[in-house]
């Protein structure tokens, strides 16, 4: 099973202030997802896959009512912000989400 170990560094990258502790919350809340390397990663290019990181990350858990555009818009930035990571792990990407919105110390 994962754990955040797995994932501060690759957090750190882009928002060094990360503690080992908020991304812990975010790896328990993505669970079994992060056993496979698919699941494990966000895909830019698929729009289903941004769809789903809309609704259930920022709608479901972070409880956000932006605009659908609006939440398009800031995922469309981190996938921006990743460009230049061919992997862009679900963790980092979650945690980068959560930052804009002000939620880390929530989730």
């Amino acid at each position: 099973m994962a754990n955040a170990a797995d994932y501060i560094a690759d957090v750190q990258k882009y928002a060094p202030e990360a503690t080992e502790e908020e991304v812990a919350k975010i790896v328990k809340h993505l669970g079994i997802a992060l056993t496979k390397r698919d699941s494990s990663l966000v895909s830019c290019s698929d729009p289903k896959e941004l769809e789903r990181v809309r609704e259930s990350w920022l709608k479901r858990k972070l409880a956000l009512t932006d605009s659908d555009a609006d939440l398009d818009a800031a995922i469309s930035a981190v996938c921006t912000t990743l460009a230049g990571d061919t992997s862009k792990e679900r963790v980092t990407f979650y945690y980068l989400l959560a930052q804009k919105y002000g939620k880390v110390a929530t989730l």
